[in-house]
């Protein structure tokens, strides 16, 4: 499913127009990406919770020339779905 795709069935669902549910979805987007981004973590209860963690600096080799290399530390973005996903996700 794609971005449109997503706002068009929530807006079907909703009864609400597409232009709406694209600003709110935008929003909600920029919202998680800001608060994630100044380490703090967002947690939507049933859904998940959005969080950034450090991976640790290390060694690696490039596969090329076969020279070891150091890979830098680094934040990455996470994303632990909560139990409700699991439990809807796992049921067929």
């Amino acid at each position: 499913m794609t971005k449109t795709d997503l706002i068009k069935e929530v807006a079907k669902k909703s009864k609400t127009s597409q232009k709406e549910v694209e600003l709110v979805l935008n929003s909600f987007f920029d919202t998680v990406k800001h608060t994630v981004k100044k380490e703090e973590k967002v947690a939507i209860i049933g859904f998940g919770n959005f969080e950034a963690r450090t991976r640790a600096a290390r060694t690696g080799v490039n596969p090329k020339t076969r020279k070891k290399m150091t890979i830098p530390e680094k934040r990455v973005p996470v994303f632990r779905p909560g139990k409700a996903f699991k439990e809807a996700v796992s049921s067929k």
